[in-house]
Formats: C-alpha cells, structure tokens, sequence
C-alpha cells in the first residue's frame, strides 16, 4: 500500500478530457478508514463516467485494505451516491453545505475489478 499521508489522484477521462476526478487518503494501518472527495468536471459528464470514478477508487489498494470508507461528493450527484451505495455496505449519508458525506462499511472479500458487486448485508443469513 502507498503511503497514507500522502493522496492519491484518481482521475477518469473521456479521450484526452478528464471527466471526473476523486482523491483518496487512508488512516495509518490495515483495516482502517478510507477517505475520499469525488466529483465531475463539470455537470455535463457522459452517463457512466461517474460510476467509474466510483469503480476506481473503490479497487485502489488504499480503499481495498481499509474496512470504513468516509466520502465526500456534490450535493444531488445521484450516479455517485448510489454506486457507492451499490459498492459499500450500511451506508449512512447526510448533507453538509453544497456536499452530500457518506460513512459506509467497505465489504468483506469485496473482489477488485468486479464492475457488478452487488454487497450483500454482513448479517445476511447466507453467510451463517
């Protein structure tokens, strides 16, 4: 894992645009918090985009070893909100001035790359 002091820059281009952009820093050690701001360039973002930038930060190492992910993104940016939601677990959200915070749980055994995650609830009766 990179260094958690220093942030990481995500960024999601469309041809030689960047579209939609996200840094990403950690609490010290393994199973901490992850923390991220994510926002598009501008308000006429190619549907689809946004969720990749989601995808992105969600499969970074960073993200990937930590157990919490705290979010920070623009107030009414629906295709954010809920592929975080789609990509955590016992997601809490509130806003605060022109943002929408996010605290979720980031899951168990979530596998990098996998663009169709559905989490399930950790107290799911399946996994009992």
């Amino acid at each position: 894992m990179t260094n958690p002091d220093s942030p990481r820059h995500v960024e999601v281009k469309d041809g030689n645009r960047i579209v939609a952009a996200a840094e990403v820093t950690t609490a010290r050690g393994p199973e901490g918090t992850a923390r991220t701001s994510l926002h598009a360039m501008s308000t006429d973002v190619p549907a689809g985009h946004r969720t990749n930038l989601v995808d992105a930060v969600m499969d970074s190492p960073e993200v990937q070893a930590s157990t919490r992910l705290e979010a920070t993104i623009p107030l009414g940016d629906s295709e954010l909100l809920e592929r975080l939601r789609q990509r955590t677990t016992d997601a809490v959200t509130r806003p605060a001035g022109s943002t929408t915070l996010l605290d979720a749980n980031i899951p168990e055994g979530a596998h990098r790359g996998d663009r169709d995650h559905q989490p399930r609830d950790r107290a799911d009766p399946e996994d009992l």
